[in-house]
């Protein structure tokens, strides 16, 4: 299944600009796989007296950037399983600067946070490998905003294209 393939109605449309930046050119399992490698690459490309950068204060540092996508992703793979799992509960939210502030992400190295975010990966795309086409369609709510569990696929796709964008406009250029 493809991007193209999911509908408006099968997320919130805060997700809406998520979602268009995930490319229509491979499936959900395929991209999942390719975008972490694109996303390690870049980021090891990235000068390392860069990674504890905050562009203005306040603003979160690479870092911090890295370990909110391990987080959400996270997130987002657990409101996939419950969706699928045809779960009923209308989740709750996060509040994702309350998780940066307590994270801890800059005392950590760059790799050690590249491998957290690959290990959470590779279990994301085994979830999503074991959800048939039923599951794949079942729709949940979580915050109050009604999502299908394909779509949650997309946009943890498209929530780190997101993030890696904001890097190369703020972080490195």
């Amino acid at each position: 299944m493809k991007v193209s393939q999911i509908s408006s109605n099968e997320y919130a449309s805060f997700y809406a600009s998520y979602i268009a930046q995930v490319s229509n050119e491979f499936t959900l399992l395929e991209e999942l796989e390719i975008s972490l490698h694109r996303f390690i690459k870049f980021v090891q490309d990235i000068p390392m007296d860069k990674f504890d950068y905050r562009y203005a204060e306040g603003k979160w540092t690479i870092k911090d950037i890295i370990q909110h996508l391990i987080d959400a992703e996270r997130i987002f793979s657990y409101r996939a399983l419950r969706f699928a799992r045809n779960d009923k509960t209308d989740l709750p939210g996060f509040e994702e600067n309350d998780y940066v502030n307590e994270a801890n992400a800059n005392n950590r190295s760059i790799m050690e946070l590249l491998t957290e975010l690959t290990a959470v990966r590779h279990t994301t795309i085994f979830l999503f490998k074991s959800f048939n086409e039923e599951q794949l369609v079942r729709i949940g709510t979580a915050n109050t905003n009604e999502m299908s569990v394909r779509a949650l696929g997309f946009v943890t796709i498209g929530h780190q294209n997101h993030h890696q964008k904001i890097f190369q406009e703020r972080y490195i250029d």
